[in-house]
């Protein structure tokens, strides 16, 4: 019986967290060992036999056992490549967390529903993020209750699957149990006590407290093998305030922490035989989620406040609504012996901003206080199909092929005036040539108020963009002895807004014995830029110095980025390779994988351009645009990297033992800063070195994962640590202005019973010694990227938190 080797046993201890005893165990494993898996197309084909790292990640066995209620905070603590920080002031990211795979940005990694192309969020990350000038896809539209299990490809695939697979392939995959109804019930609150000697303050000793109800239901449908499953959950979660103490530093915000939120899920999925040999399938999603977060503190003189509303300040609120649906349906069938999957993908999602507790300064006491500022939504159509068939050549060869058209669309919803618009003394909107006397100004300190809503500006232009492409590929396996198999795929895709682009991919894997094997791939890789980076733009007044200043975050199709010499988005290109080894010894496995990834070419937002330069100064004055950037290919990147991953399985007394260690090993360098014509020799403003240190601080440089779990009888016992390293972030003022935050682990602790087969219940703690990042440098003074007393690193900020899981079925 078959045992899985490869990097799926990093959560070895918590798959077997509710296994009845060993034998048990191993059939579970064997029949996830038994799956075909992500990164090959040959139904026969084994996580364990894959010539590429894969980790298999039991979602149900996982989530029982944690106090994790998303899918970007399940894998933040299980897979040491990836990495998913909490965001807070940093707009439409404090709803959406960014997610990179080995430190690459949250574009660079594909998500996959049941193999097929997943949308990504029409979100694009902007001010105080990570991954900045980046989309990506969020994985928490996913509720926990519908996912089986997570396959993660830590390798590029792009030959395969197309554009945004540089990094890697997450592919989840939906339960598909026809019989039975299984639910929990999730509570958690966290328990604040400030580290150190009171440096953070909160409103509150108990706060953040959430509550997540989930129910999964199974039915067979007809009597040829039919199924249903659907899910419902719902998610409740209150903020968590985690203030700089005033006493002892001073910071911009007053409120700093994660956001409110309240999610609402409704996922199915679906298949029916409808002959011999044809069957239908069908996978229908729908998520809402509405969030509440704090902007950055107006204080009573500041130039955006109007006293007499409020006296003491104020503290915007932005609250977001994201709309995300998708549909999938499709037949399978056979034509020839050619096993056909024929599908249209279709996904949509719409992110839309109301800011409260707020005011347009240049309308004075007559301002709303409320603003609806517009946002953005993405649509995503894919029809394509996928024929495979396998040959008796040797010891077995694999051939599939296939082809995609997809369709995408990006659309700006415009805000009402007030929320983007700056008005004169006499209530007109105020243009570049509105005479200096009629801007309105504030009495107290004589500076110029800006315009639009405080806290997040409305959009003030409409945007409705789309594209298509069209892809073919191919992907071959074959197996050339019993021990060694080589595979090779190649890709072509024509975009309609760029052109075209071709890839290839060979991987091999060798069994020196049936214990000892060795792995390897080399790829061509690429990612399109998004929609979003070719056509989002926004123009806002800001004040600097005491100076009304026009921002223009242009569009890359824009006449200003034409004018001014930047070049027309194309796609990012990658070199990957990967070499490693597995070991097998039944109760003992070991899994070592290297890679390197050379990226040219990736899109990033450059910094702030001024009337002052002396290249493209002239052309923004013209324009009467104080301030421009652009989205531009901007950078190469090396990444260099080890995943290690050990288990050991041992019966102790009448219980069981499972230990897990795995840690990533990761290290990227900024190659080189790709200027336009027009700016060469301004690669300090083009990309800062602020900019550059928020690009390499995506990932700490090692992340290492214990994972003990005892289980003896009804009686469980799991305990995790996680080591992050140190993270290194460059201030506003410059270089040598920087926070070092130190290394920290984390310890999660959680006890199970299982008071028969159909109920049990966990009890335990995430962050149970109450880590939060630590500043270690002397500038703790708030000028962090977040405004906070810390930045979003690491583990969080939220501290220790106490849960109870309660599961049952029938």
């Amino acid at each position: 019986m078959k045992i899985i080797y490869t990097s799926v046993l990093f959560l070895g201890s918590v798959s077997m967290f509710y296994s009845q005893n060993t034998n048990d165990t191993i059939s579970k494993e064997s029949r996830i060992d038994e799956i075909s898996v992500t990164g090959s197309r040959n139904k026969k084909r084994t996580v364990t036999n894959t010539p590429v790292p894969v980790d298999v990640i039991d979602i149900k066995q996982v989530s029982q056992s944690t106090g994790q209620i998303e899918v970007n905070q399940l894998l933040q603590f299980s897979a040491p490549s990836f990495n998913s920080n909490k965001q807070s002031g940093s707009d439409g990211a404090d709803a959406v967390d960014p997610a990179t795979l080995r430190g690459l940005g949250p574009d660079q990694t594909l998500l996959l529903l049941n193999g097929k192309r997943y949308h990504q969020s029409s979100l694009i990350n902007l001010f105080g993020t990570k991954g900045r000038g980046n989309t990506g896809s969020d994985m928490n539209t996913i509720p926990i209750g519908a996912i089986k299990r997570i396959e993660v490809l830590r390798d590029g695939a792009s030959a395969q699957y197309g554009s945004d697979a540089i990094a890697g392939v997450i592919n989840v995959i939906l339960n598909d149990r026809n019989h039975g109804f299984e639910g929990n019930a999730f509570y958690g609150m966290n328990l604040f006590k400030s580290p150190g000697d009171k440096d953070v303050v909160s409103e509150r000793k108990i706060d953040g407290t959430t509550f997540n109800f989930n129910g999964n239901l199974g039915t067979k449908i007809g009597n040829k093998g039919g199924f249903g499953n659907f899910t419902v959950e719902f998610v409740n979660k209150e903020r968590t305030i985690r203030n700089a103490n005033p006493e002892k530093y001073s910071s911009p915000r007053e409120k700093f922490g994660d956001a409110k939120s309240q999610n609402i899920y409704f996922f199915g999925n679906v298949e029916l035989p409808l002959s011999d040999g044809l069957k239908f399938y069908s996978r229908q999603g729908f998520s809402h989620r509405k969030t509440n977060a704090y902007a950055w503190t107006r204080s009573a003189d500041a130039d955006g406040n109007i006293p007499e509303v409020y006296p003491n300040g104020f503290n915007p609120m932005q609250n977001t609504s994201i709309t995300d649906f998708t549909f999938d349906n499709g037949l399978k069938f056979k034509v020839a012996d050619w096993d056909v999957d024929f599908y249209n993908a279709f996904g949509s999602n719409r992110f839309t901003y109301d800011i409260d507790n707020t005011i347009n300064a240049t309308l004075g006491i007559q301002s709303p206080r409320a603003f609806n500022a517009g946002g953005h939504s993405l649509l995503q159509n894919t029809t394509g199909f996928n024929a495979s068939k396998p040959f008796k050549v040797l010891e077995g060869l694999n051939v599939a092929f296939g082809s995609e058209f997809r369709y995408e669309q990006f659309e700006i919803i415009k805000g009402e005036e007030a929320s983007y618009a700056m008005y004169d003394i006499n209530g007109n909107i105020v243009t570049p040539n509105t005479p200096q006397g009629l801007l309105v100004t504030n009495p107290i300190s004589g500076d110029v108020r800006p315009g639009g809503s405080q806290g997040f500006p409305g959009y003030s232009q409409a945007v409705d963009k789309n594209r298509n492409n069209f892809a073919a590929y191919v992907d071959t396996e074959l197996d050339i002895t019993k021990k060694w198999m080589i595979s090779v795929a190649g890709r072509f895709e024509n975009y309609s807004d760029f052109g075209s682009t071709l890839n290839g991919k060979f991987a091999t894997r060798y069994a020196f014995t049936p214990q000892f094997a060795f792995r390897g791939s080399v790829s061509t890789g690429f990612r399109a830029p998004s929609l979003a980076q070719k056509y989002y733009s926004l123009q806002f007044t800001n004040f600097q110095g005491g100076n009304l200043v026009t921002i223009q975050l242009a569009s890359n199709d824009s006449d200003l980025a034409k004018t001014v010499g930047i070049p027309q988005l194309k796609q990012e290109t990658s070199l990957n390779g990967s070499a490693g080894f597995t070991f097998n010894t039944g109760k003992f496995t070991a899994t070592i994988d290297g890679y390197y990834i050379k990226v040219k070419d990736r899109i990033v937002l450059t910094g702030n351009f001024s009337q002052d330069d002396d290249a493209i100064g002239g052309i923004l004055a013209e324009n009467h645009i104080d301030q421009a950037q652009f989205f531009t290919n901007a950078i190469d990147t090396r990444t260099k990297g080890v995943d290690v991953i050990l288990s050991y399985n041992e019966n102790i007394g009448s219980g069981r033992l499972t230990a897990t260690l795995a840690g990533n090993y990761n290290e990227m360098e900024i190659t080189k800063v790709n200027t336009s014509d027009k700016l060469q020799g301004k690669e300090e403003v083009y990309l800062s070195p602020r900019e550059r240190a928020f690009i390499l601080a995506s990932a700490p440089k090692t992340k290492i994962n214990l994972n003990l779990n005892y289980k003896i009888d009804k009686f469980n016992a799991n305990l995790q640590l996680v080591r992050f390293d140190k993270v290194k972030l460059i201030g506003y003022g410059g270089a040598d202005d920087y926070q070092l935050y130190g290394a920290k682990v984390t310890t999660d602790i959680s006890f199970g019973y299982e008071f028969s087969k159909s109920f049990n219940l966990t009890i335990g703690s995430k962050n149970l010694f109450n880590r939060y990042p630590t500043l270690q440098t002397a500038h703790v003074d708030g000028n962090t990227e977040s405004g906070g007393i810390f930045d979003p690193v690491q583990m969080g900020f939220a501290g220790r938190q106490a849960f109870a899981r309660l599961n049952f079925k029938f």
